[in-house]
């Protein structure tokens, strides 16, 4: 079903360590409005869509979610692959290269390791394209920001790509909603799970 091209899907060539900026940008890794929640979340999400077209959309997203998992994980290792053990100490980095040295582990700015609880899979149709739209609002304020903390070009264009395919994304799963509701009796668009009850 997936097809993997070894290459990202926005080139990534940083020059400057900043284990600082590491430590804001790997939310998008493992914090509660990042990408492998956004992945699992449409990925799962997917099955109970009655609507192949709806399959589809979620199907697509959440592949792309795993590219960009894989884009904000190399930005992280780019700006930690040569830290000194000085930098890791200005930059508060120390807490978290105790137990991950330079390696890239799924948590949040805050600390706090990815957890699934940041997201839902509800089987209800309206509740989780809303979900997903709101999702992707987050993603882009979050992607917004970490462009607040950087001046770096060699970080901010992948950044800002990164931020746009959310808007995208948001525009899709809208489109999704509409191809939905032009399916359903208006009289009904909340009255019932598409996903699960047949009228």
């Amino acid at each position: 079903m997936f097809v993997y091209e070894k290459r990202l899907q926005y080139p990534i060539h940083i020059k400057n360590t900043n284990p600082r900026l590491a430590k804001l940008i790997i939310s998008q890794y493992g914090g509660p409005h990042g990408e492998i929640g956004a992945s699992l979340r449409y990925l799962s999400q997917r099955y109970a869509m009655p609507v192949p077209e709806l399959k589809a959309i979620l199907t697509d997203i959440g592949t792309e979610e795993l590219s960009h998992l894989e884009m904000v994980g190399t930005i992280v290792y780019q700006l930690t692959r040569n830290m000194t053990p000085d930098q890791i100490k200005a930059a508060g980095f120390d807490d978290y290269f105790v137990d991950h040295t330079a390696g890239v582990y799924p948590v949040a700015a805050s600390g706090t390791p990815f957890n699934a609880n940041t997201f839902s899979v509800t089987g209800d149709t309206i509740a989780d394209l809303h979900e997903d739209m709101s999702a992707e609002q987050k993603a882009r304020m979050t992607y917004d920001n970490i462009l607040r903390f950087t001046d770096d070009p060699d970080v901010r264009d992948p950044i800002k790509f990164l931020r746009e395919r959310e808007i995208v994304h948001f525009q899709r799963f809208g489109e999704g909603l509409r191809i939905l509701t032009d399916q359903l009796d208006s009289k009904n668009f909340y009255a019932f799970n598409p996903s699960f009850d047949k009228r």
